[in-house]
Formats: C-alpha cells, sequence, structure tokens
C-alpha cells in the first residue's frame, strides 16, 4: 500500500506526463499502477477501465479518479482526479493566453512537435501490453479486429460496438468452475447521498447563470458544455468531432483554422483530450470584448461543467464496481469490453500515425470512409523520430520523461535548426 502524501507524488507524476490521448495515458497509468508500483492487480485494473469505458466523459480521468478512490476514498479519487486534469488544464491557460496575445507559437509546436513521437510511441506500447493481457482467445481477437475495422472503416458509433462486445460476453458467458463469493451491495442511502451532493455542485453554478445572466456567454457555454458533459459517449475523437461542428457551424464562436490549432494544443499537452473545450470556452468569452480575464472564466465554466460530472459518475458507481465483477455474466461482458478496446487503442494508434507522420490526410467517400495519406506528404523525419522513440521505449526500456523529453529536445533542434532556414 501506498501513503496518501505518496500517492500525491505520483499522481502528480501521471498528470504531468499524461501526453497521448486515452491510449497514452492508459499504458502510463499501467505502468505505474500494476507493472511498477503493484497497487492494483491485472483484473481489477481492466475491470475499472471497462466500467470506465461505459461512462460518459474522459475514460482515462475516470479511471484515476476510480484508482485514487480505490486506493485511498474520497479524498484519493479527488486528488488523483484533479492532478490528472490540472497540468493540462494550466498549460491549455497559458497556450490560450498565448494564442489570443500573439497568435500561434512556432518554438512551441517544435517542442511538441517531438513529444508527439513519443506519444505515438506510448500509445503503441499500450496496444502491445493490454492486448497481451485480455486478448485470451480467437472471440476476444475477433472483437478487437471487428472494432478496429468498424471504427477505422465503418465510422460505427462507439457506444454501439461496445454494447455488441459486452452483449457477445453476456451470451458466451461460462459458469464459474468454483463457487464465488457473493460481494454485498452497497447501502442505497450513500449512492443517493454521493447523488444529491454532486449533482448539487455541478447544476447549482449552471443554475445561476441561467437565473441571473441568460444572455450571457458564459450561460451558452455552460449549457453547451453540460449538455456535451451528459453525451460524450464515443471516446474522445468522437466527442471532439461533435464538439467542432457545434463550436464552429452553430455557434460561430470559434473559426475553423481556431479550432484546427485548438486541437492541435490539447492533443500535445498533458491530460484530457477534451481539454480542448477549455481552449474554446478561453477564445469564445474573451472574443466577446471581455479581454484574457472573461477567457480565464470561460475555461473555468468548461472545467467545472465537464469534469464535476466526472466525479459523479465514479463515486456514485465505484461502489458497485465488485459486485457487477463478482457476477459471471457482468464480468464476462465486462471482458469483452477489453477485447474492443484492444481495436479502439488500434484505431487510435493508426489515426494518430497517419496524422503524424503525414501532413496531409483526407476520408475517402463512398460506403468505406477510411482514411488514407497522401503518400507526397509523408514526414520522413516524423516517422524516423517516432520509430526511434518506439525503439528506445520498448526494446531499451528507456523511462517515459527520459523518453519524452529526448524527443523534445530533437523536435525543437529539427524544427527550429534543421527545417526552418
Amino acid at each position: 500500500m501506498i501513503s496518501f502524501s505518496e500517492a500525491r507524488v505520483m499522481w502528480a507524476k501521471i498528470g504531468i506526463l499524461s501526453f497521448g490521448g486515452p491510449a497514452g495515458q492508459i499504458a502510463l497509468m499501467h505502468r505505474e499502477l500494476v507493472d511498477k508500483r503493484k497497487l492494483i492487480d491485472e483484473n481489477e485494473f481492466l475491470g475499472a477501465l471497462n466500467f470506465c469505458m461505459l461512462l460518459p466523459g474522459p475514460e482515462a480521468m475516470q479511471l484515476a479518479t476510480y484508482v485514487g478512490w480505490k486506493l485511498h476514498g474520497l479524498k484519493g479519487g479527488l486528488v488523483a482526479g484533479l492532478l490528472f486534469i490540472l497540468p493540462g488544464a494550466i498549460v491549455l491557460y497559458a497556450l490560450s493566453t498565448i494564442y489570443v496575445l500573439f497568435g500561434s507559437t512556432p518554438l512551441v509546436a517544435n517542442l511538441f512537435w517531438g513529444v508527439k513521437a513519443a506519444v505515438l510511441a506510448v500509445v503503441l506500447e499500450a496496444l502491445l501490453r493490454v492486448a497481451k493481457r485480455s486478448l485470451k482467445g480467437p472471440i476476444d481477437y475477433a472483437i478487437a479486429g471487428f472494432a478496429f475495422i468498424a471504427l477505422f472503416a465503418f465510422v460505427i458509433p462507439f457506444p454501439l460496438i461496445i454494447a455488441a462486445a459486452a452483449f457477445i460476453g453476456w451470451i458466451k458467458s461460462q459458469p464459474p468452475k468454483a463457487k464465488t463469493t457473493a460481494v454485498p451491495l452497497p447501502p442505497f442511502w450513500q449512492t443517493l447521498k454521493t447523488l444529491v451532493v454532486w449533482l448539487a455542485l455541478w447544476l447549482a453554478p449552471w443554475g445561476a447563470l441561467n437565473l441571473f445572466w441568460p444572455q450571457s456567454v458564459y450561460t451558452l457555454l455552460g449549457n453547451f458544455f453540460s449538455k456535451l458533459s451528459v453525451v460524450t459517449f464515443g471516446g474522445a475523437y468522437a466527442v471532439l468531432s461533435y464538439m467542432g461542428q457545434n463550436v464552429v457551424e452553430t455557434h460561430h464562436w470559434l473559426t475553423t483554422p481556431q479550432m484546427i490549432d485548438g486541437l492541435g494544443l490539447a492533443e500535445t499537452t498533458p491530460g484530457p483530450l477534451i481539454l480542448v473545450g477549455q481552449f474554446v470556452g478561453f477564445l469564445a468569452a474573451s472574443g466577446q470584448g471581455g479581454g484574457l480575464l472573461a477567457g480565464f472564466i470561460g475555461g473555468a465554466v468548461f472545467l467545472w461543467m465537464t469534469f464535476v460530472p466526472c466525479f459523479l459518475w465514479i463515486f456514485a458507481g465505484a461502489p458497485y464496481l465488485e459486485y457487477l465483477v463478482s457476477q459471471p455474466r457482468i464480468a464476462s461482458a465486462l471482458g469483452r469490453v477489453t477485447a474492443a478496446v484492444c481495436g479502439v487503442i488500434l484505431n487510435l494508434t493508426v489515426w494518430f500515425a497517419l496524422h503524424f507522420w503525414f501532413s496531409q490526410v483526407e476520408r475517402l467517400q463512398g460506403p468505406v470512409p477510411i482514411w488514407v495519406p497522401i503518400w507526397h506528404s509523408l514526414d520522413v523525419a516524423a516517422a524516423a523520430l517516432s520509430t526511434f522513440a518506439a525503439i528506445v521505449l520498448l526494446r531499451f526500456h528507456w523511462g517515459l520523461a527520459k523518453t519524452l523529453a529526448f524527443c523534445a529536445t530533437l523536435g525543437i533542434i529539427w524544427r527550429t535548426i534543421v527545417v526552418l532556414p
């Protein structure tokens, strides 16, 4: 067991190094929590991951919150979740301020270009680790393959894929070979108390905005992000697609180039990819004439409306997880969800590699709308650096921090000194 003070340091480290979107973040947590520190075992980690995949919101942040709660109760969950969010939020506040004042920042872009190479290697490591531990038979491999094809080639909604995998696990479940110990359900009054407290924390500011400032940009942002927080099934990229379309085409808060810049900043900073909403809130509010202070408030509206419900889902649902995984059919269903997650991570790996290695990528029109690269746009340096990162991470077992720092340094040197002149 780890002490609470040691856990704070650990969660801060995870928050600072949580690059790479959900796949990279899950890989980092698996390395720290299961392989290195052995704070939870493999089955607990995968069971928690499956549970979080079924919830709206950023699954990696919720997984951290769950493990923090498992280790140290409510205070542990709060610290784990907050430290997972805060480093990225602070960085994005700084970058949003620079963006509003000066526009895009080449030095930051060059640094994070190198970081992306390391992140791609981390995502690949996550795929190998999760696949090795969760794909245990032909059915699991088939589910993972179909999940990848459904996402990459046919853009089938993520919730349908997860539901199909869970259904297969349900009907294919086998009776336990030995008698299992029944896990009791937690008292309902505890769950009700948790729901009331966290619903009040989440919705009280939203209600105040609508009551006293119904036409302000903060209220419009609050309404949009509160809705987003309960419909964000489908993983980070599905959420970002929905957000981008509404922000640009419906609300006209940002232009398309600004939204693309925001996505780039969010992808290369630590924390959940959905933090791009903080950039949206910042630019939307500051663009109304309120300046930087308004931007900070707009970003805060996003953070509150998006992440408070994440704590609600975990603190209300976590006490039931042990009971759920003690039921053979439910445990089998959740196990098949893990197999589908392998397909999801593979899809993220391919998507990330295509968009990092090639400056031009397009989606084909027709019944199979896959992403295809424009081959002459291949960035040889990007492919070489990410290959190097994979070799030192997987073969020579460099630490994540060392790999990130080395690739970031090479990124600055290459893009600033070699490419730009």
